[in-house]
C-alpha cells in the first residue's frame, strides 16, 4: 500500500528560519513642533505701549485676515530698542521660515502665532499678518537661476514626459486654479532625470523651510506656479519627493483657524503682559 505522507521540504516549518532577525522600517518623522506661550517679563509698562498698541492691532488683523480680508503689514522701524525687543520675545520663532531672493532680499520668519511673520531685509522691519507673505507669493517665480533649453542626454530616461506634463499644468493653471502633484517618489526616475529637470525647470526666488515633523524643504521653480516639495524625516532622509503645482504649497501657508486661534493666543499673551 503507498502511503499519501511525504516528509516536508528541507528549510520548511517552525524552527527552519534564524529567529534573530528583525524587520527594519524606515525612520518616521519625531519630535512635531507645538505652540507653547511664552510671557515676557516687564517692568516699565507704561514705557513699553507702543509694542503694546502695536501688538494689539496685529491680533485684530489676525481677525480680519482669517475672515478673508487682505494681508495687513506693519511697520516696526519707529520702535524703540526696548519696545522692538518686546516684540522680537513676544512673537518668538515658529515653525516656518522664508528665503525670498532679489532686492531687497527679504528673510520672513512665522513667529510662534501661525499666520504672524516677522520681515527682515535692507530698509524692512516688519510684521505682516497673512497665510503666507506677499513678497513670498509675488516674487516666488523670478528667476534666481534661469532655465536652460539643454536636449536631454546620457541617463535621462523618463524626465522629458514629467517635463511637458509640469509644463501643461503651469500653463493652465491660471484658469483651472487646480492643484496637481507629480510624485517622484512613487515614479522611477534616474539621477540623470532629476539633474535635467533642475537645469529645465530652474530656480526661483522664494525658499521655505517648515519644521514639523522632521523638514520640508520647498523650492520654487522659474516656471510659473511648480514648486519642488520634499519631506524629510527627523534622521534628515527623504521620505516624500514631488512637483507641485500651485499658488502656493499648502505646507507653507497658515490656514484660517490658524490665524483666528493666533488672535486669541496673542490677546492671551498681552493680557498676561498688562
Amino acid at each position: 500500500m503507498v502511503s499519501n505522507f511525504h516528509m516536508p521540504p528541507v528549510g520548511y516549518g517552525p524552527g527552519s528560519q534564524p529567529e534573530d532577525e528583525t524587520l527594519e522600517y524606515m525612520p518616521m518623522p519625531q519630535d512635531m513642533r507645538t505652540f507653547s506661550a511664552h510671557f515676557p517679563e516687564v517692568e516699565d509698562a507704561e514705557g513699553l505701549a507702543p509694542a503694546m498698541t502695536l501688538m494689539a492691532r496685529v491680533a485684530d488683523a489676525a481677525d480680519r485676515v482669517a475672515a478673508g480680508g487682505r494681508p495687513e503689514r506693519f511697520d516696526l522701524t519707529p520702535l524703540d530698542a526696548a519696545n522692538r525687543r518686546l516684540i522680537a520675545e513676544t512673537m518668538g520663532e515658529g515653525e516656518v521660515a522664508m528665503k525670498i531672493r532679489g532686492l531687497p532680499a527679504i528673510r520672513a520668519q512665522e513667529s510662534v502665532f501661525a499666520g504672524i511673520w516677522v520681515l527682515n531685509g535692507a530698509g524692512l522691519d516688519a510684521i505682516e499678518v497673512a497665510s503666507a507673505p506677499s513678497d513670498a507669493r509675488a516674487r516666488a517665480f523670478e528667476p534666481h537661476r534661469r532655465a536652460t533649453g539643454d536636449k536631454p542626454g546620457m541617463g535621462v530616461v523618463n524626465a522629458p514626459a514629467l517635463l511637458v506634463e509640469l509644463q501643461d499644468k503651469s500653463a493652465t493653471y491660471a484658469e483651472t486654479r487646480e492643484l496637481h502633484v507629480v510624485n517622484l517618489t512613487l515614479l522611477p526616475h534616474t539621477e540623470g532625470d532629476l539633474a535635467w529637470l533642475d537645469a529645465r525647470l530652474g530656480e526661483g526666488s522664494t525658499d521655505i523651510l517648515s519644521r514639523g515633523y522632521g523638514n520640508c524643504r520647498v523650492t520654487a521653480t522659474a516656471l510659473n506656479h511648480v514648486w519642488r516639495v520634499q519631506f524629510f524625516n527627523s534622521m534628515d532622509t527623504l521620505i516624500l519627493d514631488t512637483f507641485e503645482v500651485t499658488d502656493m504649497p499648502e505646507v507653507a501657508l497658515a490656514a484660517a483657524e490658524d490665524l483666528s486661534d493666533s488672535a486669541g493666543r496673542l490677546r492671551e499673551v498681552l493680557e498676561a503682559i498688562r
